[in-house]
């Protein structure tokens, strides 16, 4: 392991353990200016859309039992039977290339590729069965282009490698373990994952509007998380998603981060939105809301869950208890990588052992 990487691996390990009591103003302030790495204005450089094409690889499908048909680059047809060691491969390589641009945001790809398989799992309807991560659609437009979906093209180009280097696994099931890794690699809880998904092709891309708006109240929230068979606690367990990664401009319309340490997993998110003193930001973008810092950020969406008195109590369990947090987190994560997925009936869920443990 690298200094660089030793000295990244030791901060992340502080930032987990610590209480949110050390950040008093003062080294609220220092934190933010150390460097890119926990809190960057700097807005991402452009994908360059790194990796091989893979267009050679047509026909891929799960033909049952955890066995991958394929065509390979030569042409000859593959049957391969993935084992769990075979994708903690795959969990290793994302692992190992999180932080291999320090110009990307703050330093990590881990946020984005759990917004990645957020929202290629978020379309779920569960009344027409359509939707979900089972189909990775959003390779195409129009679902692609959604607005919900901006700036998602960074976290697919991150994983086209992966893809060339591991030809057998499905873009469904890639982007789910993708995002089962960024959580833990982040600090996270252990997230169980399956494997069992099917690409398709655009045909089945699902309409927009299926994804939250930032910009709403909890009514829509419960309108779109209902859809997907989704309770309120559930809607606020996801909710804390966003300690992780920040909004764009260029992509959302929104500007900032939820929290210090947009690259590890804390219940800071709820801490922050209960303690602190929001007041709308007075600038040109949409309305959001920010902390008397001016350097945290929260959204409509963000701010109806402590406005709404089936949710508040939900916002406060969380920001008093971070272990609680943790499990409710990744089991309501678990059921959306899962939402509509057809898996083999007796299909286990595998847990992968972190890079950083």
């Amino acid at each position: 392991m690298s200094a660089a990487a030793f000295s990244r691996q030791v901060a992340r390990s502080a930032l987990r353990t610590s209480t949110r009591n050390t950040f008093s103003t003062s080294t609220r302030h220092a934190f933010r200016q150390s460097g890119r790495r926990f809190y960057s204005s700097e807005p991402p450089k452009p994908s360059s859309g790194s990796g091989p094409a893979l267009g050679a690889l047509a026909g891929l499908a799960v033909v049952g039992g955890g066995y991958y048909f394929y065509q390979s680059q030569n042409g000859s047809p593959k049957v391969f039977n993935p084992t769990k060691e075979d994708y903690q491969k795959v969990y290793n390589e994302i692992a190992g290339r999180l932080e291999e641009k320090d110009d990307y945001d703050d330093g990590s790809y881990g946020p984005v590729l759990v917004r990645l398989a957020w929202h290629a799992s978020g379309t779920y309807d569960k009344e027409t069965k359509t939707g979900g991560s089972n189909g990775a659609t959003m390779r195409f437009a129009p679902e692609g282009d959604h607005g919900a979906n901006a700036g998602l093209k960074h976290a697919r180009d991150f994983l086209e490698p992966v893809k060339a280097k591991f030809p057998w696994i499905t873009y469904s099931d890639l982007w789910t373990l993708a995002g089962a890794c960024a959580i833990q690699e982040m600090q996270g809880p252990v997230v169980p994952w399956r494997p069992g998904r099917a690409d398709k092709e655009a045909a089945a891309c699902t309409p927009d509007g299926r994804l939250p708006d930032a910009a709403q109240g909890t009514k829509h929230l419960r309108d779109i998380f209902y859809r997907m068979g989704f309770n309120d606690q559930e809607i606020v367990a996801l909710a804390g998603a966003h300690a992780l990664g920040r909004c764009h401009t260029d992509r959302s319309g929104f500007d900032g981060p939820w929290t210090f340490s947009p690259t590890v997993l804390t219940n800071d998110y709820y801490t922050l939105l209960l303690d602190e003193k929001w007041h709308i930001r007075k600038w040109d973008g949409p309305k959001q809301y920010e902390d008397k810092t001016k350097g945290l950020m929260m959204l409509p969406a963000d701010y109806a869950l402590i406005e709404d008195k089936a949710m508040k109590p939900w916002v406060q369990k969380y920001a008093k208890d971070n272990d609680l947090f943790f499990k409710d987190f990744s089991e309501v994560v678990v059921k959306l990588f899962e939402l509509g997925v057809p898996f083999k009936e007796g299909s286990e869920r595998m847990t992968f052992k972190p890079t950083n443990a």
